[in-house]
């Protein structure tokens, strides 16, 4: 288990793009089981929409990435350096089933399918209860930047 100290160690993200609260399950170079608590105060909501309240696809997808980083992070059992950045480098069959709203609980579901050459595939889902939201194969990698 993490919570919110940890994750803010591993994710170079900040409020209001920091899209994982707590990570209830990890099992390093497997499998993570994280947490997005979904609020009426997100700065999304605003706009997306105003009259029906809906959690953007994206940010769906960027909360597992971020789940996926956090796997990444915890498989290599290294601290992260404060330079690297985690970028998408593929999103493949993304499908969204399920709108996600305010006061949702979005699981975040994310299982390591590879790592070559520096190269992370993981195979992600995210569900509110046991209603898949989105689900997707998603590819990063990790760089490091000057500051």
């Amino acid at each position: 288990m993490m919570d919110i100290h940890s994750i803010l160690k591993q994710l170079p993200h900040r409020y209001p793009i920091l899209l994982v609260d707590r990570v209830l399950e990890v099992e390093a170079g497997k499998r993570i089981l994280a947490l997005k608590n979904v609020s009426a105060n997100e700065p999304f909501f605003q706009g997306h929409f105003p009259n029906r309240p809906v959690m953007p696809g994206v940010l769906m997808l960027e909360a597992l990435a971020q789940a996926s980083a956090l796997l990444a992070f915890t498989s290599a059992s290294v601290e992260r350096d404060p330079r690297a950045v985690y970028y998408f480098v593929g999103i493949d069959g993304a499908r969204f089933k399920r709108p996600v709203e305010p006061g949702d609980q979005l699981l975040l579901d994310v299982t390591l399918d590879r790592a070559r050459a520096g190269i992370y595939k993981f195979k992600c889902q995210a569900r509110v209860g046991e209603e898949v939201a989105v689900e997707a194969e998603i590819m990063c990698t990790q760089r490091l930047v000057d500051a």
